[in-house]
């Protein structure tokens, strides 16, 4: 019953690596405009436990569960908050620029559309990482999968720990454009995966698409923070 089956683990340590990949690349997304990851943290582990408790529960359910309405909630849940995050980056661009008054702007304090943010994505990641998992388990392999999904996060746990702060010294405003691409890119890519669309290459057509994003992104900054022409009425 506790025997090691390296197949197994192997898949079930992937698909945790690649799936959580996914959760902290958007709580350092999340938690750009704010002091502390603490609330979005909380919300993406409460996300993850919550669906993994009901994983060991209700497996059957889990898998019957229509996943793209959850998949909807979190996109609608990631482009509010991205719209709101776009603004602020916005506000920093031009503070950057000389365009608002003096002074540093003060953190902003959403720890509950943080956690809301977090709690989303933990569930809706670790949904499709649990399903793999629940398939190895019937076939047999359950304590592999177990072993290797432990092990994949636990990488993920160390890594994030390490860059971390290395990631919250970029300067604010690259940090806050970049979050607010991951934002509109997740909630897009999402949107996409609940009305059906098959994205080429899956989860790697991520990579282009945050390039584009930010692309976009950054041009509407441009606009945004482009003074006004000269002699034109106040």
């Amino acid at each position: 019953m506790y025997a090691l089956y390296v197949p197994a683990l192997l898949v079930a340590f992937l698909i945790s690596l690649l799936e959580f990949t996914e959760v902290v690349a958007l709580v350092f997304a999340l938690g750009t405009d704010a002091s502390s990851l603490r609330p979005v943290a909380l919300g993406a582990i409460g996300g993850a436990a919550t669906v993994g408790l009901i994983g060991i529960g209700f497996a059957t359910v889990l898998v019957a569960f229509p996943s793209h309405y959850l998949l909807w909630a979190a996109a609608v849940v990631l482009a509010a908050f991205g719209v709101y995050l776009f603004r602020s980056t916005l506000r920093t661009y031009r503070y950057a620029r000389g365009n608002a008054h003096s002074g540093t702007p003060p953190p902003s304090r959403h720890d509950a559309v943080q956690f809301g943010g977090g709690f989303s994505v933990g569930a809706v990641e670790t949904t499709e990482a649990v399903i793999v998992l629940l398939a190895l388990a019937a076939a047999g392999y359950g304590f592999s999968a177990l072993i290797g999904a432990a092990a994949g996060a636990s990488v993920l746990v160390v890594a994030a720990a390490i860059v971390g702060p290395q990631i919250r010294r970029i300067k604010v405003p690259w940090l806050k454009l970049g979050g607010t691409s991951l934002l509109f890119t997740f909630a897009i890519f999402w949107a996409g995966e609940a009305v059906g669309v098959a994205w080429p290459g899956g989860d790697l057509f991520l990579i282009p698409m945050v390039v584009a994003v930010a692309a976009v992104v950054r041009g509407g900054v441009a606009l945004g923070v482009r003074p006004p022409p000269s002699g034109s009425g106040a």
